[in-house]
């Protein structure tokens, strides 16, 4: 088998949390006047930055000044841990994909801030699989689709990029692991109209993925022969 670096998206990929942050949006953004349905965010805004969402929404109800919008992030992130520690769950069958991934080198590469992956992964009891290998946007200053973000993490796990397999539930970031040259899983668990792209490998369970890693690192080992 090939060695292989294993880069995992954080919500709706690791975490159900994606439900809990349209939630937080939901509840936030329009007493700042800007209308939101948790909703829109699951049809449209998975994994999208939270000022490139908001930025969007500006451009049809007006800007906000500069200190009401970092009143408005401070306000929505302190709803979003509430409900984080009250109801985040690890998604389904992905404790035990982990735990038969082990050998594995694992990272996990976010558009969130590390303080909220951090929250994630100890709430849900993750954390263990990733001995602190966390690449946040807001930290490395790249945000998917950008494929420089999975580069980044890849070069600082020390793997080729041919080497990393993407696994990311959001059209961002299966745009930004293709991108950056790497095998790509999609986990399509929603069903939101995102197709698979080509080159990348649909899976609809995290039960799938131990036996999707085989399959890739197979590939690749024959490359290599």
């Amino acid at each position: 088998m090939a060695e292989l670096c294993l880069l995992f998206d954080s919500d709706g990929t690791l975490v159900d949390s994606e439900v809990l942050l349209a939630e937080a949006l939901a509840s936030t953004l329009p007493g700042y006047g800007l209308p939101f349905t948790a909703a829109r965010y699951l049809d449209h805004f998975r994994g999208v930055r939270f000022r490139s969402i908001v930025a969007e929404l500006e451009a049809y109800h007006g800007a906000l000044a500069p200190e009401r919008l970092d009143e408005m992030e401070a306000r929505m992130r302190a709803t979003l841990e509430d409900l984080m520690a009250a109801r985040l769950t690890a998604m389904p069958g992905m404790p035990q994909a982990l735990a038969e991934l082990s050998g594995y080198p694992c990272g996990v590469v976010t558009n969130g801030p590390e303080r909220k992956v951090r929250l994630a992964l100890d709430t849900t009891g993750l954390a263990r699989f990733f001995d602190g290998h966390i690449f946040s946007a807001y930290t490395l200053g790249v945000w998917k689709p950008d494929p420089r973000l999975y580069r980044l993490a890849a070069e600082q796990m020390g793997f080729a990029p041919q080497r990393c397999v993407v696994i990311d539930d959001a059209a961002v970031g299966v745009k930004a692991g293709l991108d950056a040259g790497m095998h790509v899983i999609h986990f399509a668990h929603h069903e939101d109209g995102l197709g698979t792209p080509s080159g990348a490998l649909k899976m609809r369970s995290a039960r799938e993925l131990p036996a999707l890693i085989r399959e890739i690192s197979q590939r690749v080992a024959r490359l290599d022969s």
